[in-house]
């Protein structure tokens, strides 16, 4: 490798690879031009330029690359069985590229992938991560995940998605089953963001419906706490995947929240409950509420309509509180230490218990989120406090 001007240039000799059947470690031989180009994952892919100042710049194709890309097909050089069994991740580029580029898969392509699924065992959960991300970043992340689910491969990393597939919901509020519903909504988010963790959440926010479904005669299917399990899911689906742990902290507080903004729609609501939201969410209100009206997915316009003003009017309510409030990033104005100071206490679970009155206290509008205010309810409560 060496740097030229703008450029970094790699160089490798022509080589041949063979890989055993449970092995990612190749048997390296050497070999000529057009061998070593088999050994891309696409036609695509499978193009070199000669360099050298009599022929500079003639392409050079054996695998009709350039006429598959006119074209607009996605297809290995050699037989896809044998390219997709050296490096099974190449199922998951052929839906990434297919999904990025608007481009099909070839039927015998396709047809290898559904049946060389099984090979993914051997892939690092890092690769695979990797390249799952791709196609959630791609402008219609659906046409990837519905891919990778009729190939096979969702199943095989990620089954707890493919477990939503048939999932009924109530009619009156949904159209579709779980699965088809978590893809527009990922879809949806698409329109609106590009930040992998709110797709993230997107895709996880029902994750949990399977496990909590229950029939109520009165109300039909039913999926209650499935918000509370899903944050528990999504935790372990992602520290499965290997996301970092802020990814892992951002989606489990959307998908335990996401249920949330509807409850505030009502005029009945307290200033008290839109605290509490705004401090539960904390940064992250913005786009909870993107994710809510992405989870509107409906086919009567109407009802979109009216549940998209609904949203509208929480995010006024929120706006009004927290402006006045200043609670997007709350903490309690006194903290443990002066607590300890006041009270003359050790350190141990009585300061949580006296820290989780004031708190209360604050987001219920009782006492103003200031300093001064709050000791002057701890001076006034202090013998009730010492009691808890």
């Amino acid at each position: 490798m060496l740097y030229y001007e703008r450029y970094k240039l790699e160089f490798v000799t022509a080589r041949e690879e063979s890989y055993s059947i449970g092995s990612r470690k190749p048997k390296i031989t050497k070999a000529d031009l057009t061998s070593d180009l088999s050994r891309r994952d696409f036609t695509i892919n499978a193009l070199a330029m000669r360099i050298n100042a009599d022929d500079f710049g003639e392409i050079i194709d054996p695998y009709n690359g350039r006429q598959d890309l006119r074209n607009k097909i996605i297809k290995t050089p050699r037989e896809p069985d044998q390219t997709f069994s050296d490096d099974p991740l190449r199922m998951i580029r052929a839906i990434r590229f297919a999904s990025q580029l608007s481009f099909e898969i070839a039927e015998q392509t396709h047809n290898a992938i559904k049946q060389t699924a099984n090979r993914l065992n051997i892939v690092s959960q890092e690769r695979i991560t990797d390249e799952f991300n791709k196609i959630l970043l791609t402008n219609k992340p659906s046409v990837g995940l519905s891919l990778l689910d009729n190939c096979n491969l969702l199943a095989k990393f990620l089954p707890e998605l493919s477990n939503m597939k048939g999932v009924e919901q109530r009619k009156e509020y949904h159209h579709k089953d779980v699965f088809h519903h978590t893809l527009q909504v990922l879809d949806q988010v698409a329109n609106t963001s590009s930040k992998l963790e709110l797709r993230l959440a997107a895709l996880l926010h029902d994750i949990a419906k399977p496990r909590t479904k229950r029939f109520d005669e009165k109300l039909g299917w039913t999926f209650h706490g499935h918000e509370i399990v899903g944050e528990r899911m999504s935790v372990a689906i992602l520290r499965r995947m290997k996301y970092s742990v802020n990814i892992i902290n951002y989606v489990k507080k959307l998908v335990k929240l996401h249920l949330r903004p509807m409850a505030l729609v009502s005029d009945e609501v307290t200033d008290s409950a839109v605290r509490r939201v705004l401090v539960l969410a904390g940064e992250e209100f913005e786009d909870l509420m993107l994710l809510c009206r992405a989870d509107i997915t409906s086919k009567n316009p109407e009802k979109v309509k009216k549940h998209l003003n609904n949203y509208q009017i929480v995010m006024q309510k929120a706006l009004l509180v927290e402006e006045r409030d200043k609670l997007r990033a709350f903490r309690s104005p006194v903290d443990g230490n002066e607590i300890m100071r006041f009270f003359s206490l050790q350190p141990g679970p009585k300061i949580g218990k006296i820290k989780k009155v004031i708190e209360n206290a604050i987001l219920d509008g009782k006492i103003p989120n200031e300093h001064d205010k709050v000791f002057e309810f701890i001076k006034k409560n202090k013998h009730e406090l010492l009691k808890l």
